[in-house]
């Protein structure tokens, strides 16, 4: 599980964080999700699954 990563925006996300490697809150994320992730994309009409992938994951 330390090579998975969630992507998320909402409560029912947080289980996925708790067991993944990298945790990533989209941008328009409740405040819980963002602070339980690794990182913060930019909002879902943003691309922010795109730009997660780019930034977080294919580095």
């Amino acid at each position: 599980m330390k090579n998975t990563v969630a992507i998320g925006d909402n409560l029912n996300d947080l289980s996925m964080f708790a067991v993944a490697g990298m945790g990533i809150a989209m941008g328009n994320a409740e405040e819980e999700v963002k602070e339980a992730s690794t990182h913060i994309t930019k909002r879902y009409n943003e691309d922010g699954v795109a730009y997660a992938i780019e930034e977080f994951v294919l580095d």
